[in-house]
């Protein structure tokens, strides 16, 4: 009895099943990690040209901005450089380049003479402000309102006097809709003032004061142009 009772302990033991070893899911040492996930080489791209593009938006030459440049234009500042290096404006005088973009460019004169200046001064060809007849003050100012409602508020002397009164001015040359030469008559300098149409309810007035002594007038004048035209868009906006 005592034998088969050996016997069926030891099948019973046999029957049982071995206990499952445990995996340790510690790293073992000297093992290396998974790298992280890096961002992959396109969305570099994308992101550097989008960096690219919002400083070249930011660009700002002879006191007008890239994007206004470029919806005046149809080029932005960026491209008006690259395009008047490969024409050999660096050699050339302000008047050629100014022609040149008039002329094989149809730029309007006004515009054609901002880019000329603009230009010189990204290449270092002359001061900040400064151009070949003294230093220049530059503004603009978008109004919601139409075009010829825009130029009747400068070329009526009434209506002009409503948000630039006691101004020393004197009107020498105006094209109806279109540009207006004035004399300052403090001091021998000019403004010439290019009226742009926006769409059916929006225009722009861009103005250059040029012939003026210094940086300091330019500063002057700056400020003086800037609370000009923000109480011309009060008058024609009626606010």
């Amino acid at each position: 009895m005592a034998a088969k009772r050996k016997v069926a302990a030891r099948k019973a033991v046999a029957r049982k099943p071995a206990a499952k070893r445990k995996v340790s899911r510690r790293p073992t040492v000297g093992a290396r990690r998974k790298p992280a996930t890096t961002r992959p080489p396109v969305r570099k791209a994308l992101a550097g040209a989008r960096k690219g593009a919002t400083a070249a938006k930011a660009v700002k030459l002879a006191g007008v901005g890239s994007e206004a440049v470029l919806k005046a234009t149809g080029r932005a500042w960026d491209e008006w450089l690259r395009l008047l290096d490969r024409a050999g404006a660096k050699s050339l005088k302000h008047k050629d380049i100014a022609l040149m973009l008039s002329r094989k460019f149809a730029v309007p004169d006004w515009w054609s003479q901002m880019i000329t200046v603009g230009y010189e001064q990204a290449r270092g060809l002359r001061a900040v402000y400064q151009k070949a007849d003294g230093f220049s003050a530059h503004a603009s100012k978008t109004v919601g309102t139409q075009l010829a409602r825009l130029y009747a508020a400068w070329s009526d002397p009434i209506q002009r006097a409503r948000w630039l009164p006691n101004a020393p001015i004197e009107v020498s040359r105006s094209t109806d809709g279109k540009s207006m030469r004035i004399r300052w008559t403090q001091g021998g300098s000019r403004v010439d003032v290019g009226f742009y149409s926006k769409g059916a309810d929006k225009s722009m007035v861009a103005l250059e004061h040029g012939k003026l002594a210094s940086a300091r007038a330019v500063a002057t004048q700056k400020a003086f142009w800037s609370d000009a035209l923000a109480r011309l868009k009060i008058v024609l906006e009626g606010r």
